[in-house]
């Protein structure tokens, strides 16, 4: 075994004990813990798969799928950023259109479109990259330090400091000990939540920096896997049916039954007035007439989307599970007289509220469908959310009393979701795993974490703002290296904001010669640790050899007289190892020869069908990721789409203000990207030519009134005679003028977007919205 190193802050007070106890009593219980021969036995596999590179296909197989999950934690990591700067950008562009944005303001939203230059950067020196160490070491380790800090940042600090704690700091989100030690600081932060809060009712429903975290977990690489292989069927077969009207609101069914009548017959029947109030709406014999059955479609289909979710709780990510639990049992230890119902309701409130419902209302925003549902099975599909959550939680019908038509289903299935909502929490505790794994992480030399200069220099900045609070005794740790550290770096400029491979250790190291010394205890004996130790060698050597692994019975001699006399250096010290291990074992009275090892042959043999087994868990569960990969990758690409549309609008009014300003000559300077260029005023780009079947094939119409005789004659010419503004002529062959001619602002197609509207009606035939945004950025941004 390789020395290892054991660290004062590794195995932290909050970590085993959430409350806070001293780190005496910490060790105490976990040296209690891990008095157990399995512990022994896990921590010699967490060394050989440290240690060893064995080339079976299980280790291929594993390595592919560790591979793939770095690859889900890289990108969900950038698309939370693209999230957050489209979000940005939304409420600024909206304010763009409006013409109400300052000049500086319009200076903020350039600067935040640059791109990232990757040549340059402000470099912290040696010395700071070494207490930046340390200090993301005891932050990572010991979460309380961060769940205190999350619990006091503003809602406005609250997304760039949740970038750097989901996504960077416990980023790895398919890595155990990272997820456990994020799981901790959730604890942490639940259980200050429960003690602040006065009312019951206001428990984790306000939007505050917890509900924000809770929301921020699932959106995750793992909770998009569960939504996506759970609710995307569902939802796609629902919005096939575009023309299924499921409205149950009495005034809105009301509007639509006269304006249907109108369009009818011409005109309307005194009996049948506008703008009539609710209570009237809902008393029209014809209206109950056309609710009543869409109630019972309703309810069938939420009692399908019910049966999904419930059916698919073993797939329920285990963090989302232990959250529910966690939520529980805080309730109940504080609130100890609360209703099992009232606990489910909060319950429900996190697992449906933040985490299932918001797929199902904007299924787009969570790729689970190909662009935005159309607008009856977007209505339906609010209506099933709102059904979902009056059932998980307790309903409540004041400003939606038509909702009460409903109840069935919550009086119906009540029962049932609490009991769902209870087995939900049925989940064991990782603590002891992860004890185990603090260990492990003290012996990786590889154990960093990638940042950029500006999450580095803003948690530096959050920190010494709160530092009296975190750490207001000197002697902590934490103040020791703030105080080291100083006053924090003001942020770069987004050009300059590179990563860093930020190497994490503790400057607090005691070093132990030997690991086995460190978890003997008066129930793990030296035998213990040589029989466990023993039984890891010899299935590494039965999965280096692979051609003597379905041999029964293993002769476990000769597999390591084999490996001692073999060519493989590595293989000859493991045999050599074995062998002497074989043999104190003997001497001990632990194993006997006579019976051919049988003991530990039949441990071995159990070990290698387990591990059987687990390659094709690995290689199943490599398949699901590779969905769920690909979809985020396609989310990322939509996001950066959303992005460059932002760009060519805010460079054209950049364009159109400059014009404004330009000389009477008709020629302006324009700043484009800094650089100043003279361009002509009013100059006319296009006309661009596209077939019908162009624009089918690449799916900007979404519907044709075109009978399929006359498409190979339709053609489209598509120009921009001023920046921001453009034109869709619609050609028939042979005719000189255009069937059809649109003028079109940008402005009015970033709004469409903004509100969901994906399309734009030609009469003729109906475009998608955010792929005509495309084509037009794709064709003028450039050429201006």
């Amino acid at each position: 075994m390789s020395t290892m190193t054991m660290t004062a802050s590794s195995i932290p007070g909050g970590l085993a004990s959430p409350s806070g106890s001293s780190h005496s009593h910490a060790s105490k219980r976990l040296t209690n813990r891990m008095t157990n021969r399995y512990s022994v036995n896990a921590m010699y596999s967490l060394a050989a798969e440290q240690d060893v590179e064995l080339e079976d296909e299980l280790a291929r197989a594993q390595k592919r799928l560790r591979d793939l999950k770095s690859r889900i934690s890289s990108q969900s990591k950038k698309n939370f950023v693209l999230e957050r700067d489209v979000r940005y950008l939304d409420s600024r562009i909206a304010l763009l259109i409006q013409n109400r944005m300052a000049a500086d303001e319009k200076r903020e939203v350039a600067e935040t479109l640059e791109e990232i230059d990757e040549d340059s950067g402000l470099w912290p020196d040696e010395r700071k990259m070494n207490q930046y160490a340390n200090l993301f070491f005891l932050l990572q380790s010991e979460p309380r330090h961060v769940a205190s800090l999350c619990r006091l940042v503003s809602l406005t600090e609250i997304d760039t400091l949740l970038q750097t704690v989901m996504f960077t700091l416990y980023g790895n989100q398919y890595e155990q000990r990272e997820e456990h030690l994020l799981l901790t600081m959730f604890q942490s932060v639940l259980s200050a939540q429960f003690e602040t809060t006065t009312e019951f009712g206001s428990l984790l429903r306000a939007n505050t920096p917890v509900s924000r975290m809770m929301t921020t977990y699932t959106r995750r690489g793992p909770g998009q896997s569960y939504l996506k292989s759970v609710l995307a069927d569902r939802i796609n077969s629902l919005i096939e049916h575009k023309d299924l009207n499921l409205e149950i609101n009495p005034l809105k069914v009301y509007e639509q039954m006269i304006q249907q009548i109108e369009e009818d017959t011409g005109t309307l029947p005194p009996s049948l007035p506008r703008g009539v109030p609710p209570e009237v709406a809902a008393a029209n014999a014809d209206v109950q007439a056309i609710i009543v059955p869409r109630l019972t479609m309703l309810m069938e289909i939420a009692n399908t989307f019910l049966a999904t979710i419930m059916e698919s709780m073993d797939t329920v990510p285990y963090g989302i599970r232990w959250i529910c639990k966690q939520i529980r049992s805080l309730t109940r230890r504080k609130y100890p007289d609360a209703s099992d119902a009232s606990i489910c309701s909060l319950i429900g409130g996190f697992f449906f509220l933040r985490f299932i419902n918001p797929a199902i209302v904007t299924p787009q925003a969570y790729m689970l469908v190909d662009g935005v549902p159309a607008k009856h099975p977007r209505r339906t599909l609010t209506l099933i959310a709102k059904m979902l959550q009056n059932l998980a939680n307790k309903p409540s019908y004041a400003k939606e009393q038509y909702m009460m038509s409903l109840n069935p289903f919550v009086e119906n299935n009540k029962v049932r979701m609490n009991q769902f909502l209870n087995a939900l929490c049925e989940v064991g505790d990782f603590y002891e795993s992860l004890e185990l794994d603090q260990y492990m992480a003290l012996s990786k030399k590889d154990l960093q974490i990638n940042i950029t200069l500006n999450e580095l220099y803003n948690t530096h900045s959050l920190l010494m703002q709160h530092m009296e609070v975190l750490s207001p005794n000197e002697k902590h740790h934490l103040r020791i290296l703030l105080d080291d550290l100083g006053a924090a770096p003001g942020q770069v400029p987004r050009k300059e904001n590179r990563s860093i491979e930020l190497p994490l250790y503790s400057r607090w190291e005691t070093p132990i010669q030997d690991l086995s010394t460190a978890l003997m205890s008066d129930s793990v004996t030296q035998n213990d640790i040589n029989y466990m130790e023993a039984k890891s060698i010899f299935v590494q050597l039965l999965r280096s050899m692979p051609q003597l692994a379905d041999k029964r019975p293993i002769d476990l001699p000769g597999l390591a007289e084999r490996a001692a006399t073999s060519k493989d250096p590595v293989l000859v010290r493991r045999g050599i190892k074995v062998q002497a291990l074989l043999s104190e074992l003997e001497s001990a009275g632990v194993v006997d020869a006579s019976d051919q090892y049988k003991i530990i042959q039949d441990e071995v043999a159990a070990e290698m069908v387990h591990l059987g087994n687990a390659k094709e868990k690995v290689v199943l569960e490599t398949r699901s990721l590779e969905a769920v990969y690909k979809t985020i990758c396609d989310h990322n690409n939509y996001l950066r789409s959303q992005l460059e549309q932002y760009k060519a609008y805010l460079q054209n009014v950049r364009l159109t203000s400059s014009k404004e300003k330009g000389s009477a000559g008709g020629v302006g300077v324009v700043t484009v990207n800094g650089k100043e260029k003279k361009q002509v005023k009013n100059q006319v780009l296009g006309p661009y030519r596209f077939t019908h079947s162009q624009f089918e094939k690449e799916g900007i119409i979404m519907e044709s009134n075109v009978p399929d005789n006359r498409r190979v004659n339709i053609y489209f010419n598509i120009t921009s005679p001023t920046p921001g503004t453009f034109i869709i002529a619609l050609h028939f062959k042979g005719r000189e003028k255009p069937i059809l001619e649109m003028d079109l602002k940008i402005d009015d197609l970033l709004e469409k977007q903004k509100d969901q509207q994906a399309m734009l009606d030609l009469e003729y035939v109906q475009l998608n919205v955010p792929k005509v945004l495309a084509l037009f950025n794709k064709l003028f941004s450039k050429r201006r």
